[in-house]
């Protein structure tokens, strides 16, 4: 472990965890992601957590509106109709 006169193991598995976490969720290249400054690439960091767990919780809420269901079932009460100009010709079915 680097103590002295660097930078700990545990800092730069962190700063490693931050890179990743731009790369994988946010379709930041490492070069990119590298380069910013600490105080900017901590910002987007906590800025990407916050829109992830934003879309999360909208997703949860729109399913508990739909009872959990995320599928609708067709049947001939809510079956989509073929618009009447395309018509059916030339169809096989």
């Amino acid at each position: 472990m680097r103590t002295f006169f660097g930078l700990t193991d545990e800092y730069i598995e962190n700063i490693y965890e931050q890179f990743f976490f731009l790369k994988y969720s946010g379709g930041w290249s490492f070069s990119e992601a590298y380069n910013l400054p600490v105080g900017l690439r901590k910002w987007f960091v906590e800025r990407l957590i916050r829109q992830l767990e934003t879309e999360k919780e909208a997703i949860e809420s729109a399913q508990r509106g739909s009872g959990g269901r995320n599928t609708q079932t067709l049947t001939a009460h809510n079956q989509p109709r073929m618009p009447s100009h395309l018509g059916t010709t030339g169809r096989q079915g």
